[in-house]
């Protein structure tokens, strides 16, 4: 028996009403504590961390979040179809309603064209990737998987079965109209309806395709390698031009919208374009100078740092951040000084430290005689 997927909110630890940023906090934080560099060999980790990432990637998408929210989990699954009236379904055709509107003010108001079998525009479909820090800031291809609808490969989007061909509807000839007169205490009044011998297309099919049932058209997920740009940002947006539905009619494609989520790195934080991490470095470190290690995007550099450096202290390693979204140049990366305090010392490192500590004077430290001197002044 498959497992019963747990509430995505109650996976992020937020409430149902969360907002963006704070939705983005909560995945940040879980995707850290359940990192799999810091958990290697940890199947327990690694199935934490591949949940968040997918209650994540519905919630920040508008679109799903709210079908989630109405449906629960089988309103995310690629398969599901609300309407359950072939494609489009639910609320996308305004149907007969649509027609009465059209026929009143000239189509306005979600009405078909004229001539229905006028090519139409294919309409616009959504996927979702996850991609590393490391893939954000250099760029990568990747393949994901889209659900959407093509042209039947089969009868190649006439419908009919090979061999045939559909024929002009004798009710509406052809136009997916009739004109009705109806009674109104104004008086008759004649509107337009869709023809119920064709359903509006127009066309009649004796023998429709046995696998797109006369439609023309097919519903399937497919896989596509994408492009993504270096620079390219947690919860941006990459448009595909051309890669959504099938046009109806031999209409153009709709377009294909990828939903770009970020992991969080466990050293590196971003802001636009620059990196920031922090380094924890030993007191004697701090207070005579070393050379140390600094891992960047780039790989391992070294860095000599001064003497007494201080925490807090921070430096710049120029050009050593996020590649720039489609223009040249790179951003910086800034490394934050911690200076660790070192536990559970021996009776012998305390007395030395005892020893130097009592060897020190108010030259040593300026900032605690600066600090003495303002309380002095202040009381």
């Amino acid at each position: 028996m498959a497992e019963e997927k747990r509430d995505y909110y109650s996976v992020l630890g937020v409430d149902r009403d969360v907002n963006d940023d704070d939705l983005k906090k909560a995945y940040r934080k879980a995707a850290k504590k359940y990192h799999p560099d810091l958990h290697p060999g940890d199947k327990e980790a690694e199935k934490n961390f591949k949940e968040v990432n997918e209650a994540y990637e519905v919630l920040s998408n508008k679109e799903k979040r709210a079908r989630y929210d109405q449906f629960g989990h089988a309103g995310v699954d690629p398969n599901f179809n609300p309407g359950g009236g072939g494609f489009g379904g639910g609320f996308g055709d305004f149907g007969d309603l649509g027609d009465i509107f059209s026929s009143f003010f000239g189509g306005g108001f979600g009405g078909r064209s004229a001539n229905p079998n006028a090519p139409r525009r294919g309409g616009d479909v959504s996927a979702n990737v996850t991609i590393s820090f490391e893939e954000a800031a250099k760029g990568c291809k990747k393949t994901v998987r889209v659900p959407k609808i093509d042209t039947c490969d089969v009868c190649h989007g006439s419908g009919c079965e090979a061999g045939t061909s559909a024929k002009t509807c004798p009710v509406c000839h052809g136009t997916g109209r009739v004109m009705t007169t109806q009674r109104t205490p104004f008086g008759q009044m004649q509107t337009q309806t869709v023809c119920q011998n064709c359903h509006g297309t127009g066309r009649i099919i004796d023998s429709p395709c046995k696998k797109c049932a006369g439609k023309g058209r097919i519903r399937h997920t497919v896989e596509r390698e994408i492009t993504i740009p270096a620079g390219i940002d947690d919860s941006q947006v990459l448009n595909v031009r051309s890669g959504g539905d099938a046009g109806i009619n031999g209409g153009p494609s709709g377009d294909l919208h990828v939903n770009v989520n970020v992991r969080p790195h466990p050293i590196f934080e971003r802001e636009g374009y620059d990196v920031y991490c922090e380094i924890p470095i030993t007191f004697a470190q701090a207070a005579l100078g070393d050379e140390i290690t600094v891992p960047t995007l780039d790989g391992k550099v070294k860095f000599q740092i001064h003497e007494g450096t201080q925490p807090g202290d921070e430096f710049k390693l120029r050009g050593k951040g996020i590649q720039r979204l489609n223009y040249p140049g790179r951003g910086d990366q800034y490394v934050k000084i911690t200076v660790e305090v070192p536990k559970d010392l021996t009776k012998e490192q305390k007395a030395k430290i005892k020893e130097f500590d009592s060897s020190t004077n108010e030259k040593n430290y300026k900032k605690q005689k600066s600090f003495l001197d303002k309380i002095k002044d202040f009381f």
